[in-house]
């Protein structure tokens, strides 16, 4: 290798490790381009239906979000509060009695079979372990050295100071690549923005209609702590798979000091809500516009989670989204499928005949979906000619 070439390898060697030690940083910036992105989709929808500047459109969108957090504040956490105080002590209870349950079912089953019989101690130390690997690995970052509210504040001043002139740090970003391959970032970028934009709105639809139904349904059962119990049921399914199975814990342990048919009751009826969410009200809220396959994000929540803690299994979702993207117009249309080879056509063929392939234009390296979006490529056709006449400037 020549010079230059080892030069250029230890630049990105010393890049991918100066990355790797501000990852958490990094997951920081990444938390407030999502929460730009929602509030500038907002102020986007605002102008096009209304027909009012940026600028109002802006405030109103961030109006719109104080409202709704001083809403959510004076209406559901006072009684959730108290609420959550009574799930912290009728848990343990519930646990409790399930764990006598257990004893007394040792001496009924004979002595060969005993050891087989689950005991909820022993599973409890060996599944802390895991759990404080997944999720305590940022704690020390956002709770010991800045501290959980400061976290929290930088997410929301960085995601205003993004909101207020979205442009120049899309164009700072689009800067970082070579000039040959800008437009092509900056499609991506806004199918990025349309892919995140929906499936925002789609988990807050869900966690929203996930928390009213386990409210009304735990209510009308009688499990006590119903509104805590519904709430947190909201929150967690925006954590897909581990936070509908950590939801169900606590009523079911409330339940079991009724009786254990109470109990399979709640299970039963959490497992018909979830369900309905994924295979009714997803579907129709998404129009299967973010579509991932449920494998995909449970390896991609342990990995994030693995990473960057607990915030890495917060917004392991979006984060794959975004990466998935990524991966599909980078690595696999624009470096995969353009890699010649004497037998490219006949592996083609042999994979999907009637699959139609991605083509390389003219401009730029700019590679030309057939069935893209017809306001993403409208949009990035105007942002390109725009981005063109800046650089030549």
């Amino acid at each position: 290798m020549k010079l230059g070439q080892w030069l250029a390898l230890l630049s990105i060697v010393a890049a991918v490790y100066i990355l790797w030690q501000i990852r958490d940083v990094l997951l920081l910036i990444f938390a407030a381009v999502v929460l730009a992105n929602s509030l500038n989709l907002q102020a986007g929808w605002l102008q096009q239906r209304f027909k009012i500047p940026r600028s109002g459109a802006v405030l109103i969108s961030v109006g719109c979000l104080l409202a709704f957090v001083i809403l959510f504040f004076q209406l559901v956490v006072p009684p959730f509060a108290k609420q959550l105080q009574e799930i912290f002590v009728l848990v343990p209870q519930g646990i409790e009695q399930l764990n006598r349950w257990i004893a007394s079912l040792d001496k009924a089953v004979p002595t060969d079979f005993r050891p087989y019989l689950p005991d909820l101690d022993s599973a409890t130390q060996q599944a802390m372990p895991v759990v404080n690997r997944l999720l305590g690995g940022s704690f020390a970052f956002f709770s010991s050295s800045l501290g959980a509210i400061v976290n929290i504040l930088l997410i929301l001043v960085l995601g205003l100071m993004m909101l207020l002139n979205p442009d120049s740090y899309r164009r700072g970003f689009i800067r970082l690549f070579p000039s040959f391959y800008r437009r092509r970032v900056d499609r991506i970028l806004l199918e990025c923005e349309v892919a995140l934009g929906r499936w925002i709105v789609g988990a807050l639809i869900s966690m929203g209609v996930i928390a009213v139904l386990s409210t009304l349904f735990l209510s009308l059962i009688g499990v006590r702590a119903a509104l805590a119990n519904g709430v947190l049921a909201g929150l967690l399914n925006f954590i897909p798979n581990l936070g509908p199975t950590f939801s169900v814990i606590p009523p079911m342990a409330i339940a079991l000091l009724d009786s254990p048919v109470k109990s399979l009751i709640v299970l039963g009826l959490y497992i018909g809500i979830q369900q309905f969410e994924s295979n009714f009200l997803t579907p129709y809220v998404m129009a299967q516009q973010v579509n991932l396959l449920p494998a995909v994000t449970l390896l991609a929540q342990v990995f994030f989670a693995t990473i960057f803690g607990f915030w890495g299994l917060l917004l392991a979702l979006p984060l794959t989204v975004v990466g998935q993207i990524w991966v599909r117009r980078v690595l696999m249309e624009d470096v995969m499928d353009q890699w010649h080879s004497p037998k490219r056509h006949e592996e083609q063929s042999i994979i999907d005949p009637t699959e139609t392939p991605y083509a390389p234009s003219t401009d730029s390296g700019t590679i030309i979906q057939p069935n893209s979006d017809p306001r993403i490529t409208a949009e990035s056709q105007n942002a390109s000619v725009v981005e063109d006449e800046e650089m030549r400037r």
